[in-house]
């Protein structure tokens, strides 16, 4: 197993790969995020991780973008592409599918379901 560097990273990438987003594509999604990173000679800035499920079912599938803090819903391979160069490159989040930022806490957007409290 490798051991990464992570001193030039910039965003971390985290891709749900639990029942529910594998049922929406969470494997294509997956790699089609990584080949567009690698395709953009971004591997050194922007680090992924496969995830369990991040709680959001309804959402799926899921990718959530740090340090941002940012959730996005029903991603598919293209709208991961679409992220790469948008969001992780330029700056710009796609605002039809994010259902969560953070700015002193997570805040909806309203896209998605409204969800249940923890207790």
């Amino acid at each position: 197993m490798a051991t990464w560097n992570l001193s030039e990273t910039q965003h971390h990438v985290l891709i749900c790969n639990g029942g529910s987003c594998m049922k929406h594509q969470g494997e294509e999604v997956t790699l089609a995020i990584r080949a567009e990173i690698a395709a953009q000679g971004a591997d050194r800035f922007i680090h992924t991780t496969r995830t369990r499920c991040n709680g959001r079912c309804q959402d799926a599938c899921v990718v959530t973008v740090y340090p941002e803090g940012v959730w996005y819903k029903d991603m598919t391979p293209e709208s991961g592409r679409a992220m790469v160069r948008e969001h992780l490159l330029q700056g710009n989040t796609l605002q039809a599918h994010m259902v969560y930022s953070f700015k002193d806490r997570f805040v909806p957007t309203g896209l998605g379901p409204e969800g249940v409290q923890r207790n």
